[in-house]
């Protein structure tokens, strides 16, 4: 039988591997307050660096900077509130589905989704546990809730899926439930919403042009209101989820089991 070993200040080694077993906010620097992710139980995370108090001479460390293994995304975490909170692992290998598998689990996800709204929630920047999301957190757990991971922000999701069309009028009938609808800028997406059925899509959006939560909108239907009609304007492209996030790290770790960080 293996001992479990808890992060400790005792365990606390930068490049070693750990399993959450609570729910934690991740934030943008180890001075920042501004939430940019939630990492649930069972995630898995990476030490990759601590703040600058003096660890060895037992002061407080305020923050951690992890990388989280099934999307890379970087952050911080309080170290206090990770004491004997994450439990050591020796490795971690990311599931892969077929494209098959990830459309037949799509009726799942868009269930997850409409059960989301269905549970008093608003808007919250950085949120991706629930009950209050963001756009991209919304979509990412969506879609993690049937063990699919794919990358955290609006952005990064746009560049992952497969492009189905950069125009609403060529849409047609390519879009499929499931498919991801990316709005903002000519310069950078910065929204994301869920595909439904017949152009109706699923997202949280904020408080400004938004419904300060999770809401159904419709790219199509005529007369769509201020909010959809918003987004509309604001459409930059249509992507499919085909495969699972594959992480960087872990390719070029294969190749080299020393890079040091």
């Amino acid at each position: 039988m293996t001992l479990e070993v808890l992060l400790t200040k005792a365990s606390f080694v930068l490049g070693s591997l750990w399993k959450l077993r609570i729910n934690i906010d991740g934030f943008k620097s180890e001075n920042s307050e501004e939430l940019v992710t939630q990492a649930s139980i069972g995630r898995r995370f990476e030490l990759i660096d601590c703040s600058k108090s003096n660890f060895k001479n037992t002061k407080i460390i305020d923050r951690v900077k992890v990388r989280l293994l099934e999307d890379d995304y970087i952050c911080w975490f309080r170290f206090s509130e990770l004491i004997h909170q994450a439990s050591k692992i020796e490795s971690w290998e990311p599931e892969f589905f077929t494209v098959e598998k990830i459309i037949s689990r799509i009726p799942k996800i868009l269930s997850w989704t409409k059960v989301a709204k269905k549970i008093s929630n608003q808007y919250l920047w950085g949120g991706t546990i629930g009950p209050n999301f963001d756009c991209s957190g919304l979509v990412q757990s969506a879609f993690a809730s049937s063990g699919i991971w794919i990358p955290r922000d609006a952005y990064q999701q746009e560049k992952f899926c497969k492009n189905i069309a950069f125009d609403i009028e060529a849409l047609g009938e390519e879009l499929i439930p499931g498919d991801l609808l990316f709005f903002g800028s000519s310069e950078k997406c910065t929204h994301v919403g869920l595909h439904i059925e017949n152009g109706f899509y699923i997202h949280s959006s904020g408080v400004t042009d938004g419904h300060n939560g999770i809401e159904i909108d419709s790219l199509f239907q005529p007369n769509p209101g201020k909010i959809a009609s918003f987004y509309r304007s604001k459409f930059r492209s249509a992507g499919r989820v085909i495969s699972c996030y594959q992480s960087e790290k872990l390719s070029r770790r294969l190749i080299d089991p020393y890079e040091e960080y």
